[in-house]
């Protein structure tokens, strides 16, 4: 049965692989867009420009929140990833 079944299905081929293809795509999107490395270090960098006095404490108040909130979403993010089956 399988035998067959491939030969049937082998003008979806390209279909399938098309599809592969954008699952990857998506799946690499992803990891780049709920990676916590460039808002660490982005969190550093704030950081370091309020002890150089290169920003004021309401913008480093403003955008340090800004950034723990989307800390907290990649981690929500990464837990769902983990709990799915």
């Amino acid at each position: 049965m399988g035998l067959v079944f491939e030969i049937l299905a082998l003008p979806l081929a390209p279909m399938r692989g098309v599809g592969w293809v954008l699952d990857k795509v998506v799946r690499a999107a992803e990891q780049e867009a709920y990676d916590p490395a460039p808002v660490q270090a982005e969190l550093a960098d704030l950081e370091r420009a309020r002890t150089e006095g290169r920003i004021d404490e309401e913008k480093f108040a403003q955008r340090e929140q800004e950034l723990l909130q989307r800390l907290e979403e990649i981690r929500v993010y990464q837990l769902r990833q983990v709990q799915q089956p």
